[in-house]
């Protein structure tokens, strides 16, 4: 029997103003302690594997290699709570599928995405307590065991949830397929030394000559030397088929060359300063100049024509990029502004000013159309997104480094970045989410430029370090969520 005394304490710990340490007490003496379980939840343990979670480095969690899209922690989580709420509240739950939400539904489970702040809510959005018994169920089909032989310990809807497939992750290998050396590539971040053709060709400016390297059959050739001119290479592209190629030079004219004859076809003169940027669209081909202009120039016309003009830009021109639909030309400048142009005036129709350091990094979306996307340099860092169709701003990312190339997918929403300054790593982004599909290292300089394979599956890197790396980024499975709207007249014909 308890003394007197301890019955009071006892009494008193139960009282409403102390209900830290809630306990049922019975109205006689007893012997042991038995507390309330009615605040508790069965998520308390699932609560605190996702916050361990949390606490780990996210860049580590999301992959740097792994899955695409880092989820497979968030459904392993997400399949237990949902087993639990099978076997202790009879859920019947059958699958997991599906945008990340709440279990609550009768009978579908849905997963995860990376972000931790999705699953917590979800988890938090229903709180039954961890021991609730129920009346025995009814012999109905769905409370049936597959087999009265089973001896699984858990029911019929667990095991279908437990078989449920999973989607295959994919993995993207942090080591390139192939390395070739690339004597006289220079470490300028005004340059563009390096282009892939629609005809599986890649052509590298080094030094005062180009040279073409075949994916095909790996053999290498030498397009032109331009030493006797006392001249370097410093900017190339291929045209949309594949068949001529365009090389800036330092003392600003340009060489046309066809590749099937090896012969130049013209020869473009009008800048007076060297050409760092070149864009096709077409057989019209734009050039941007040390000397602040952009020239717009039809191949097939004699080179004395001058052609257009387009002056906006207060300092070199180290980007430009046409859109997928040849309508809107982008342009961006060592003055840190980002312009669109159009095809009908000299003016730029839109101007974008968020970055604040040279704006190299361009590249259009070709699965949305008018969503631009573009990289500020060492002082910026931060890849931005915009849409030209409302001339509006869209969500950005700070990378933490130097922002030298884009390039997006062909296939699905996704779109690889390659940095300076100072981690010389590039990047693989999911959009529109912009989580970090893969962190790929190996440039010992910053990887000033980028060129996707014509399949694109694959791109190619070059540095200052005088290499060129080949690495497989992108699946050729197209994504499923990307629907075309009736609405864009670019996407069919006319």
């Amino acid at each position: 029997m308890f003394s007197e005394s301890y019955q009071n304490r006892l009494l008193q710990s139960c009282s409403p103003v102390n209900r830290k340490q809630s306990v049922l007490v019975r109205p006689e003496p007893m012997d042991r302690f038995i507390p309330c379980r009615l605040g508790n939840t069965w998520q308390t343990s699932f609560l605190a594997i996702r916050r361990s979670t949390e606490n780990q480095p996210a860049k580590k969690a999301r992959g740097d290699g792994g899955g695409s899209d880092g989820t497979s922690g968030g459904r392993d989580h997400l399949a237990y709570a949902c087993l639990l709420r099978n076997e202790l509240l009879g859920a019947q739950i059958e699958e997991l599928r599906g945008p990340p939400a709440n279990c609550s539904d009768g009978n579908r489970a849905t997963i995860g995405t990376s972000q931790h702040t999705s699953t917590a809510k979800a988890a938090q959005a229903y709180s039954p307590p961890v021991f609730k018994f129920r009346a025995p169920a009814s012999n109905s089909e769905e409370n049936i065991d597959p087999s009265p032989y089973s001896l699984s310990p858990v029911s019929a809807k667990s095991q279908k949830l437990l078989r449920s497939p999973r989607k295959a992750t994919r993995k993207i290998s942090r080591i390139p397929f192939k390395v070739l050396d690339a004597p006289e590539l220079q470490d300028d971040f005004y340059l563009n030394l390096v282009d892939w053709s629609a005809q599986n060709v890649l052509s590298v400016g080094l030094g005062s000559c180009v040279y073409l390297w075949s994916a095909c059959t790996s053999q290498v050739t030498r397009l032109c030397d331009l030493s006797s001119e006392g001249n370097t290479v410093t900017s190339v592209a291929w045209s949309e088929r594949g068949h001529q190629v365009a090389v800036g030079t330092q003392k600003g004219h340009i060489s046309v060359w066809d590749v099937t004859v090896n012969k130049e076809v013209t020869k473009l003169q009008g800048h007076i300063a060297r050409v760092g940027a070149l864009a096709w669209n077409g057989d019209v081909l734009s050039s941007g100049s040390r000397d602040r202009h952009i020239r717009q120039r039809d191949t097939r016309c004699p080179p004395q024509q001058s052609g257009r003009v387009l002056q906006g830009h207060r300092q070199e021109v180290c980007g430009l990029k046409w859109s997928p639909d040849g309508q809107s030309l982008a342009s961006g400048g060592n003055d840190n502004k980002l312009f669109v142009w159009s095809m009908h005036s000299t003016t730029p129709v839109q101007t974008y000013s968020a970055h604040v350091a040279a704006v190299k990094a361009i590249a259009w979306s070709p699965h949305q159309h008018g969503l631009l996307a573009s990289g500020g340099g060492t002082a910026d860092r931060c890849i931005r997104f915009w849409n030209t169709l409302t001339s509006q701003p869209m969500q950005y990312v700070d990378t933490g480094s130097q922002v030298c190339n884009l390039a997006w997918s062909k296939h699905s929403s996704e779109l690889v970045s390659t940095h300076g300054y100072s981690q010389n790593q590039i990047l693989v982004w999911k959009y529109p989410s912009l989580t970090q599909v893969a962190k790929l290292t190996g440039h010992s300089y910053r990887v000033l430029y980028l060129a996707l394979s014509p399949d694109g599956e694959a791109i190619v890197t070059g540095a200052g370090d005088e290499t060129l790396r080949f690495w497989n980024v992108f699946s050729k499975t197209p994504s499923h969520k990307e629907n075309k709207s009736v609405l864009n007249l670019y996407t069919a014909l006319r």
